[in-house]
């Protein structure tokens, strides 16, 4: 069945109802307003130049001069102007008419004038009133139209009289509507043409349907049929356009699936990657120190061990079993600060006075150890900062150094103002590090110098929990070498 809504008959009806509409209401419009709109632009231009030439008028010494500004005037605007005096005389100071037509217009101007002025009252009415007004004169033995306007001259007291004659309209306006009968007939040929063009048109939306299907069919749906007509072929778009999105959802969902399905395997791999090596290195540290207390134990319920030599292997029984206490309470601080959900309380404190106090906590390992210790502190330098996270990091610090410091050796800790941040420095004498350790040298359970490490009761992962502290602060911190040996560093803002 054919469809009512065809394009090309749609577009057919549009235009021939749109150029009729169109042709009617102009012609319409021109036959009911076009002489009414001619006849209002000329009485605008007839009192402009009647209003200038009072001005030049006034102006004028003579009659020679006067004369001549109105024979310019009734030139350039093609009027005829006649002046009545104080005393009811009529001034005719232009030269003589020098045409018929001329002629009959001063004649019917003059004729108006005094049957204009039988009456007294509309010469005192337009000098009270001292603006122009415009009549139209239409006689029965002359076709056309005149208008008259009358416009008072106070300054001389006198009445300035202008006519000018309007051309005819009617036989305008008769040829206009023969005209536009010609356009119906031009239009006419005009829309069926057009339905000719309309039929071709049909095939560019089918195109454009055509390159999005093909588009589709190798699963490409960013374009889109822009044809939002509601006849057959606007309804082929808007289904192909609703078959595209439903089909594109789709495959971004099945995108987004399988990329996450591949982001949950590859984050299941890490985690096992991960678990193996904690096992690993968590085998790795607690296999000495349960070895040793194993060993021992055994001994001591045999009874091999006795008087001093028994105390002594309490003693390290004890010292293992504390440095096993020590990895997993490490442990289980570096597990809270790596799992994201960790947060800092942060308060105002002296961290002078902190770096202090930890020192003072390691006075009989310094001793011990047969090291000295210099201080070169700032006095009452403020941090806004989570104070038991901080002391852990300056306590991980000098560990470190107490470790790896050598025989008689100097550990120095120090501050240093560098514009808006201090630096906490901790350098100590000894073995230097391989420069392409400085970065390992913050992994878990990496340790260069395992023997010195495990004599000393380290962990291996005081730096890990170093690192973590200072990174959720967003201090910056690091290692290098120096002349004496290491420096580990690390930079808090200034707090004011």
């Amino acid at each position: 069945m054919k469809n009512k809504k065809s394009i090309t008959k749609k577009l057919f009806i549009i235009t021939t109802i749109v150029f009729a509409v169109f042709i009617s209401s102009t012609l319409i419009i021109q036959s009911s307003f076009f002489e009414n709109f001619y006849i209002s632009k000329k009485k605008k231009e007839l009192v402009s130049n009647i209003e200038k030439f009072k001005l030049d008028y006034n102006k004028a010494e003579g009659n020679e001069k006067t004369a001549d500004i109105i024979e310019e005037y009734e030139i350039n605007s093609n009027i005829k102007i006649v002046i009545m005096d104080a005393s009811g005389n009529l001034k005719f100071l232009s030269k003589p008419p020098k045409s018929r037509f001329e002629g009959n217009n001063l004649r019917e101007l003059n004729e108006f004038i005094r049957g204009w002025a039988q009456n007294s009252d509309n010469i005192a009415n337009i000098k009270q009133q001292k603006k122009s007004i415009t009549l139209i004169s239409k006689r029965r033995d002359v076709p056309e139209k005149k208008l008259i306007s009358i416009t008072p001259d106070n300054e001389k007291n006198e009445i300035i009289f202008a006519l000018y004659s309007l051309q005819p309209v009617n036989e305008a306006v008769s040829v206009i509507k023969e005209l536009y009968l010609y356009f119906y007939i031009g239009g006419l040929f005009f829309i069926i043409i057009l339905a000719f063009i309309y039929s071709s048109m049909i095939a560019k939306p089918l195109v454009k349907i055509n390159k999005v299907a093909t588009k589709m069919a190798n699963l490409d749906f960013s374009e889109k049929c822009d044809i939002t007509s509601k006849d057959e072929i606007g309804n082929v778009a808007a289904s192909l356009n609703f078959l595209s999105e439903n089909l594109d959802n789709a495959l971004t969902s099945l995108r987004k699936a399988n990329a996450k399905l591949e982001e949950d395997i590859e984050k299941e791999r890490n985690l096992e990657k991960m678990r193996k090596e904690f096992i690993a290195s968590v085998s790795h540290e607690l296999k000495t120190p349960i070895t040793l207390i194993d060993g021992y134990a055994v001994g001591l319920k045999d009874n091999i061990f006795e008087g001093e030599d028994k105390d002594f292997y309490l003693d390290i029984i004890i010292d293992e079993t504390r440095k096993m206490e020590n990895l997993v309470s490490d442990m289980l601080d570096l597990s809270q600060l790596e799992s994201g959900n960790f947060k800092l309380l942060k308060e105002e404190f002296v961290i002078t006075d902190l770096i202090k106090n930890t020192i003072k906590k390691y006075e009989n390992v310094i001793k011990n150890k047969s090291a000295d210790i210099e201080l070169k502190l700032i006095d009452n330098v403020r941090v806004n900062a989570d104070r038991n996270r901080m002391d852990q990091v300056i306590t991980n610090f000098i560990t470190n150094a107490l470790r790896h410091v050598d025989e008689n050796g100097t550990i120095i800790v120090s501050m240093e103002d560098k514009e808006d941040k201090i630096s906490i420095e901790v350098e100590n004498t000894g073995t230097k590090i391989p420069e392409e350790e400085f970065e390992k040298i913050w992994d878990k359970f990496y340790k260069i110098d395992k023997s010195r490490n495990r004599k000393a009761g380290g962990t291996g992962i005081g730096l890990s929990i170093v690192k973590n502290i200072l990174s959720l602060h967003g201090y910056d911190f690091g290692v290098e070498n120096t002349k004496m040996g290491v420096k580990f560093y690390f930079m808090v803002p200034k707090f004011y």
